[in-house]
């Protein structure tokens, strides 16, 4: 009997799930929006430039209030072009830095974020203070609300996600190239500075597509944690890209499951502690770099 009422009870529930159309667009894009981040997680990792994911997440915020306080419009395209365009100014801007002064990319990346995200509160302090009523909703873009997704996002979501996928289809051997051996890419004609400032885009592209689910703090998660996650498991980038894909689509459909059964939980948060769980089982239990396993194997040497 236990069991029939077990059942009737996961029945139940996900008859709820399936009902509830706010539930299912969110799942929708945050899975799409997991996707997408994993993509271009791996080749951010791999280039080891995962900290300007966060540098772009949080220059983006600058580029949502100016927008609004030039057009007094709220609509998503508006603010999201403005978090883009300020999340491009920002790449670009680490690079000069680095290459007309004695910072390194650490310390520009730092300072970058620093000055963009002080500038973004600044801004979004000044709009709150005023007396216009259109401002409300400005601050979900710092930590997220998933909540406010509704059906023209998942579509966005999906154009932009098939966009990234075959523009790096098409540039899938340059991309390759400049990541494992970028002196031989330049011998064979190709121009590595080109090959950086595209995927820099795409990056910037994909945080900004992020910021209203998970917000300006959070969304560098959804671009470091799926690509480390899926390095654990594979030397091939092809099956690394399809992991890192395939955990950031997990994470956030199942970070939405949760927050819809246990209520007044934000969704954002707990699409990123999934997917840090993901990459903690990835560091200890991988086979071919897990941590747990490696010293198995080296317990058993040992004892031979």
């Amino acid at each position: 009997m236990a069991k029939f009422h077990h059942l009737g009870w996961v029945m139940q529930i996900l008859r709820q799930m399936l009902g509830d159309y706010t539930f299912l667009v969110v799942t929708l894009c945050l899975g799409i929006l997991g996707a997408t981040c994993g993509m271009v997680s791996s080749f951010s990792v791999l280039k080891k430039e995962s900290l300007l994911a966060d540098s772009i997440g949080h220059a983006s915020l600058p580029g949502v209030v100016l927008a609004y306080i030039l057009t007094n419009s709220k609509k998503m395209e508006v603010l999201l072009f403005g978090a883009f365009l300020f999340g491009i100014i920002s790449t670009l801007l680490i690079l000069w830095i680095v290459n007309n002064s004695k910072i390194k990319h650490d310390g520009a990346m730092a300072l970058a974020l620093s000055s963009f995200f002080g500038l973004g509160m600044v801004l979004l302090t000044y709009v709150q203070k005023t007396p216009n009523a259109n401002q409300a909703g400005l601050n979900r873009f710092i930590f997220g609300q998933a909540s406010t997704l509704i059906l023209d996002d998942a579509k966005n979501l999906m154009i932009i996600s098939i966009t990234i996928f075959f523009i790096i289809l098409l540039f899938w051997k340059e991309l390759k190239l400049v990541i494992f051996d970028r002196d031989f890419a330049m011998s064979l004609g190709f121009r590595p500075a080109v090959i950086d400032i595209l995927f820099s885009a795409l990056q910037v592209l994909a945080i900004v597509t992020g910021l209203e689910a998970v917000g300006a703090v959070l969304i560098a998660s959804l671009i470091i944690t799926p690509g480390a996650a899926a390095r654990q498991w594979t030397d091939k980038l092809s099956v690394m890209v399809m992991l890192s894909c395939a955990f950031g689509a997990l994470s956030g459909i199942i970070g939405t499951v949760i927050s819809f059964l246990v209520p007044k939980i934000p969704t954002g948060p707990v699409v990123v502690i999934v997917l840090s769980i993901f990459a903690l089982i990835s560091v200890l239990f991988s086979p071919k770099r897990g941590v747990v396993l490696s010293k198995l194997k080296r317990g058993k040497a040992g004892g031979v």
